[in-house]
């Protein structure tokens, strides 16, 4: 076998990245032009976090995977849409969704506070494809992202992958500081900036903090943003796991001109392997996100299954025992980390699959969590969940961890809090 040819990686400027292997005797050399967003992606293959890749004393507290004894038993529905809708359910799907789930998404926001129609959605592969597909619509290189400090940590590759610039804005238990954000949008006027092009939030249960964002600062947002013309970009994956508190109008159900994106998801209330979602817009700016939407369709299967098992009467129960399960497993690990962990302070969400933890301020989060590695507890340091600004001067916070109660059970909660205790206090002193 003829030996691998060398091969020069360089970036979209030119630039060469490095050089491997050639063909044995012709000294012929291989070029690969890499686009700018892609020169410094690592090119080793990602850690194992999956629950199936790790080891069976492994604790994950890292990522938000469902329970397992909650994923519902789809096979009858299933059955159905590979007999009865046979001709449909194996063939393209059109590629702005099938019309009886668009259809029914619409009614479900409606009942929500929104005024819909299923040309207001286009179904997705999941919300970050939805979130990528409106940056694909949205962003220019240079054009700046609103974003919280802290936000989700898998958006934060998406939009500087786009060559977007970060606005962080702090938030506190009721959500982004919008008076901060205004500030910060009039001084970056007088400097002759433009205005950032969207504001991106999860305004229910917030990933990480745990925060839902209240009426007043919702409709604060919406006002601000439509007197700016900035685009409101809301990820709402958790609305429906919600087991404490009064539901709050969506931001989309505040929305009177149509400057709100809503990106929904079946993973966390359904089962994420679904890899179905959708986006709420304008039908015209629906229209133009189909163009950009190059995967053929979302599967047609698995959307007729979604369809058959949301109008059943399955759905709701399902619906109840997610939100039982999950608030059990929250009430769970706070209780764990306040007694663990006594000198952290532990936000309590009314929602959703996360707690966020702030650990006393010469505790290294990043740190807490290399040692809970060790200790077979799997988490995410809280320094993840900043983009850093455009101008490079502020300190990225990293007295904090993240924690999922969504997969462990609430022994293996408390044996994870357990050992990540030990960790804590060694890392603490």
């Amino acid at each position: 076998m003829a030996d691998l040819p060398a091969r020069t990686i360089v970036s979209g400027r030119g630039d060469p990245l490095f050089l491997c292997g050639c063909y044995k005797g012709l000294g012929l050399v291989s070029e690969l032009r890499l686009a700018r967003r892609a020169a410094k992606l690592p090119t080793s293959f990602p850690a194992p976090h999956f629950p199936s890749e790790l080891e069976a004393d492994v604790i994950p507290f890292d990522s938000g995977f469902a329970a397992p004894q909650l994923l519902p038993d789809l096979t009858a529905f299933a059955v159905d849409a590979l007999n009865a809708h046979r001709e449909e359910t194996l063939q393209y799907s059109p590629t702005h969704g099938q019309p009886e789930l668009r259809g029914w998404l619409a009614e479900l926001m409606n009942e929500d506070g929104c005024a819909l129609t299923p040309d207001h959605l286009l179904i997705v592969n999941g919300a970050k494809h939805g979130l990528e597909l409106i940056c694909r619509l949205l962003l220019d290189e240079g054009d700046a992202v609103v974003v919280t400090a802290p936000t989700y940590f898998t958006a934060i590759p998406i939009f500087r992958s786009f060559g977007a610039d970060f606005i962080e804005v702090g938030q506190d238990g009721d959500g982004i500081d919008v008076a901060a954000l205004e500030t910060m949008l009039d001084a970056r006027a007088k400097e002759g900036l433009a205005a950032p092009k969207l504001i991106y939030n999860v305004a229910d249960f917030h990933n990480p903090t745990g925060a839902t964002m209240s009426l007043a600062r919702r409709e604060a947002l919406i006002a601000l943003a439509e007197a700016r013309g900035i685009t409101v970009v809301e990820d709402t994956p958790y609305r429906r796991v919600r087991f404490d508190g009064e539901t709050v109008p969506s931001l989309k159900a505040l929305d009177r001109t149509g400057n709100v994106f809503h990106v929904g998801t079946f993973s966390k209330l359904v089962a994420p392997g679904l890899r179905i979602g959708w986006v709420a817009a304008d039908p015209d700016i629906i229209a133009r996100l189909i163009r950009l939407k190059s995967d053929g369709g979302s599967s047609p299967l698995v959307q007729r299954i979604i369809y058959e098992f949301g109008r059943s009467p399955a759905f709701p129960a399902h619906i109840e025992r997610v939100q039982s399960v999950y608030r059990e497993r929250r009430d769970r690990i706070v209780e764990a980390v306040r007694r663990e962990m006594p000198e952290a302070e532990i936000a309590v969400p009314e929602g959703g699959y996360y707690v966020w933890v702030t650990l006393p301020g010469h505790v290294d989060g990043d740190a807490v969590a290399a040692r809970a590695a060790e200790a077979k507890v799997n988490l995410i340091a809280g320094s993840t969940f900043f983009a850093g600004t455009s101008a490079g001067n502020a300190r990225v916070p990293k007295n904090h961890i993240r924690l999922s109660y969504s997969y462990a059970t609430p022994e293996q909660i408390d044996e994870g809090v357990s050992r990540l205790a030990g960790a804590y206090r060694t890392v603490a002193g």
